[in-house]
Parts: C-alpha cells; sequence; structure tokens
C-alpha cells in the first residue's frame, strides 16, 4: 500500500499578523494533485489540523473543503489531534466520517485506535495515538500510573499496554517530540525539554508517522519519520525545502520512503544590506517582491518610516531589523519578534525584568519553572 503522510497543518495559522490561509488553500489544493498523480491508496494526518484551539471559521471551511475532496477520490484517511486541536472540534461528525473513510483518534482513553487493512502482501495494522500528556494517562489509569510525571514514562506507559501482533505490518500516528530530533521557532515546547520522547518507544513498527516537528526528518530510525509542515511559519525554516512524504509498505520489513516538493504561494527568505542597496531597482526586479521577507538594515541611522516605505517594494515585509554599532552593544531599536516565537519561561523572565528591574533569582526561577510545568501538564496548582 502507498500512503503519503503530513502533518502540522496548522490552518488558520497567523505569522507576524500575516493569514497564512489563501496560502494554506494553495498547497492543499497541490497536495491533492499529489494524491492524484501518486495513486495513493491511504492519507496520514498527524496532529495539529488547526493552529489553535479554537480556529477561525474559515479554517474549518478550508479542512472540510479539503477532506470532502479526498473522500471524493475513495482514499481512506487516518488523522489524530494534535496539541494545539480542540478535541471536540477536531472529532465533530467523526461517526459520520467513518463511512467515507475518514478514521479519527482525538483523545487518549486508555486505548489506542487501530485500523486493520489488507493488501497483496497481507495485513497492515495503523493505530492512532493522538498527542499525549503525563495528566491524561494518570487520569486514565490512577493509581497504577500516578507516579508518571515526564512524557516519556507516559508513552512508555501507553506502548507497554498496546497488544500487537508482531507478524502483521504496522503503522502509528503520533504526535510528540522525539528527543534529538531538530525544532524551529515555530513550534511550541514545554520548559526544560519535558515533553521529549525516546524513539526506542516506537520500536517495532514498520513506519511512525510524526507530527509537532515543522522541519520534515527522521528521528533516530529512517521509518520514524517527521513530515513537516507544508508552509514555512518562521524565519527559522528560510532554508527548509517543504514537500509531503510518501511510504510504501511492500513485504514485511521493505518500506520505501520518498519526498515530493511542495510549492508555496509566497517564499519566505531573508534580504539584508543597507536601505539603498535594498530599494536599488537592479536587486529586487528580479526576484519576487511578494514572497514574505525578514529585511535587515546595515544603516547607522535609524531611516524615518521605514516599514512604510519598504513595503512599498516588498508588500509581504513580516519584520524589520537593523544590524549595526548600536544593535551590535545590545541597544536594539527594531520591530518586536512575534510573541509566539518565545517559550512561555523566557516571556515571563521579561516581565519580571519590566517591573521589578532586576532578574529572577535562582529560586525564583526555579520555582515558576515548575508552575508552568504543571500548567503545560493541566495539574491542579
Amino acid at each position: 500500500m502507498k500512503f503519503m503522510h503530513l502533518a502540522d497543518l496548522h490552518l488558520g495559522k497567523r505569522v507576524n499578523e500575516f493569514s497564512m490561509l489563501e496560502d494554506q488553500k494553495y498547497v492543499l489544493e497541490q497536495v491533492l494533485k499529489l494524491l492524484d498523480e501518486e495513486r495513493a491508496d491511504a492519507l496520514l494526518i498527524a496532529g495539529d489540523i488547526y493552529d489553535r484551539q479554537i480556529p477561525p471559521i474559515e479554517a474549518v471551511r478550508l479542512f472540510d473543503f479539503f477532506l470532502t475532496r479526498v473522500a471524493e477520490r475513495h482514499i481512506q484517511v487516518y488523522l489524530i489531534s494534535g496539541n494545539h486541536d480542540s478535541i471536540e472540534r477536531v472529532s465533530f461528525g467523526a461517526r459520520l466520517m467513518e463511512s467515507s473513510g475518514i478514521h479519527m483518534a482525538t483523545e487518549y482513553d486508555g486505548t489506542v485506535d487501530f485500523v486493520t487493512v489488507e493488501d497483496e502482501y497481507g495485513v497492515i495494522d495503523i493505530y492512532l495515538l493522538p498527542f499525549l500528556k503525563p495528566a491524561q494517562v494518570r487520569a486514565v489509569w490512577g493509581e497504577e500510573a500516578e507516579q508518571i510525571r515526564t512524557y516519556q514514562e507516559a508513552l512508555a506507559f501507553v506502548m507497554s499496554k498496546l497488544t500487537r501482533n508482531m507478524e502483521h505490518r504496522s503503522i502509528l500516528l503520533a504526535h510528540q517530540f522525539v528527543a534529538g530530533a531538530a525544532v524551529c521557532d515555530s513550534e511550541e515546547h514545554a520548559v526544560g525539554g519535558l515533553d521529549q520522547v525516546e524513539v526506542s518507544c516506537f520500536d517495532g513498527f514498520d513506519y511512525v508517522a510524526l507530527g509537532h516537528l515543522h522541519g520534515a526528518q527522521c528521528a533516530g530510525r529512517d521509518v520514524v519519520r517527521y513530515a513537516g509542515t507544508l508552509l514555512k511559519y518562521s524565519f527559522s525554516e528560510v532554508s527548509h525545502k517543504k514537500s509531503v512524504t510518501m511510504v510504501e509498505l511492500k513485504e514485511k520489513g521493505n518500506v520505501e520512503i520518498y519526498s515530493r516538493p511542495i510549492t508555496p504561494l509566497h517564499e519566505m527568505r531573508d534580504i539584508r544590506g543597507s536601505y539603498e542597496q535594498v530599494t536599488k531597482r537592479s536587486n529586487y526586479e528580479n526576484t519576487d517582491t511578494r514572497d514574505y521577507v525578514r529585511i535587515t538594515l546595515t544603516d547607522e541611522e535609524d531611516i524615518f518610516d521605514a516599514v512604510g516605505k519598504l513595503r512599498v517594494i516588498y508588500p509581504n515585509l513580516m519584520r524589520l531589523e537593523y544590524d549595526n554599532m548600536r544593535t551590535r552593544q545590545h541597544q536594539s531599536v527594531k520591530v518586536p519578534e512575534q510573541e509566539e516565537e518565545k517559550t512561555p519561561f523566557t516571556l515571563l523572565e521579561e516581565l519580571f525584568v519590566l517591573q521589578n528591574n532586576k532578574p529572577m533569582s535562582k529560586e525564583q526561577g526555579a520555582y515558576m519553572q515548575e508552575m508552568i510545568r504543571r500548567v503545560w501538564e493541566d495539574e491542579t496548582i
């Protein structure tokens, strides 16, 4: 069987206050064409369908459009919820959709749902494990799991409860942060790496379709893979080549994996130079000025209304920064970073300094990290 692996659609996302909906529709239409070209049997979507728990109406409509077009092609869909998703909103109509070949798992309730399919090589078991938190495992298993505190302990416990037929080929969909994988600024992580898990938790599966990290990559083994996002959602992803991952399962132990590139509606890139260089026609006339850009000006003096002037040429200017003697001495005057690119603890540290004109003590920092950890796991404080 041939599968297409997607993850982290983040429908409805805004990047530096720019809506990505038009861009997302553009790449999802490419995905539909690739499904046709590849003659895929099934589509795996490994979480973070939406960018936030209450997505905008337009994002819900876009996902409805996409799923409907996939179902019309009689392609089976297997999807799980991610840490950004609302369980209730993603799972709405799940039982009705099952009859159209759309299989969902949105909340861990003590069992890992799986679907069994067959091809010319035999049976394939497809397991659906939505985003998992330690608090969820404790809530479901009570005293047996009361000592679980880390994501690693939670995932290892859940995997130990899973009964598998090792003679069957098997696929797992999961939405977790595998230790050692490369991260981006647009991702959300727990303080101190508490959300990391070991790749050994996924031993025994013929393919593990991961979501959560935005760069396409394998995680420890070739068959444990992040599909990555279809679009670049931060300037730390400028060098990424976005794609979909294709997986073909043949006989047991024979898995073919390759990618198909995705072309964005607007590329994301960095531009650097003096104001004169950046605005010189010969330097931009052969480029797509509608790209999403971050411009770093090297002028020693600030340019009056630089953002307004530059957007005449670069209408999708997302960020403006300066790199000069002043900024190198940490006296920077620049467009503020998106707060979503900072960790919760970093934001709290900055607020503390603003209010108290001094940094937190080690004891205060440790206390606040523990409070953030407990909130992250939905514990009662």
